[in-house]
């Protein structure tokens, strides 16, 4: 069964579930939220360069994943560390030129405090300042690489981000841009959308519902949460 497209137009699944079926809303960070996708390919592709891989494969190979997962599979030879911090001066670079997508920031800041959390592969200290550096509220729950064994597109992100919620993953919303994500969320039962701004929609049929934007997204996710009480 097809996924529904939302944004532009396109076919909607009539037995997609409408608003009010939405206890809580989970966000990936990176390519959801914080449009960093150039400057990602721009990290890897170096890094790839500097250590004699294909720029390409490896890049092809970072979507979704944490980095510690990245280097365990492309480079277990190497010294963990040493390439942590190699790869951190590569991305300081690329800070600066970080914004939040389109509709992130009056989108988080519409949604009740404590019935949203972010779940990303990225680690802790540079997800809050990156979200903090572009604009966006810095919520209570953030489960960041660190706090779990094992990155997407296995569920353990999303299943601790719904324990400390202490909400039904049957009734939260993941928002994902990756592959990788969207079987995440959906391995941990719950309802899963797409946006489509690193990933062709074609590539993201898995989800529930597709989008071209989270500015489109955003139009369902706030009249979908369930009122309280």
């Amino acid at each position: 069964m097809p996924a529904e497209l939302r944004g532009g137009g396109g076919k909607v699944r009539e037995e997609a579930d409408g608003p009010g079926t939405a206890n809580a809303v989970l966000f990936d960070v990176d390519g959801v939220l914080i449009d960093t996708a150039d400057a990602h390919g721009r990290v890897w592709r170096a890094w790839a360069r500097l250590r004699g891989l294909d720029p390409g494969e490896v890049w092809r190979a970072t979507q979704g994943k944490r980095r510690t997962d990245i280097l365990r599979l492309l480079a277990p030879d190497l010294d963990p560390a040493g390439e942590h911090r190699l790869l951190d001066g590569l991305m300081a670079a690329e800070e600066p030129g970080f914004h939040a997508f389109d509709g992130a920031a009056s989108l988080l800041r519409a949604l009740p405090p404590h019935r949203w959390a972010i779940v990303t592969s990225s680690r802790a200290t540079p997800t809050a300042a990156r979200l903090a550096r572009t604009g966006l509220p810095v919520p209570e729950v953030r489960i960041c690489a660190e706090d779990v064994s094992e990155g997407k597109p296995s569920p353990e992100g999303y299943l601790t981000a719904v324990a400390r919620l202490a909400v039904d993953p049957a009734r939260c919303v993941v928002v994902e841009d990756s592959p990788a994500g969207v079987e995440a969320g959906l391995a941990a039962g719950c309802t899963v959308y797409a946006v489509a701004s690193t990933h062709a929609l074609g590539e993201l049929t898995r989800a529930h519902a597709r989008f071209r934007s989270l500015r489109d997204a955003a139009r369902e996710l706030i009249p979908a949460l369930r009122p309280e009480g």
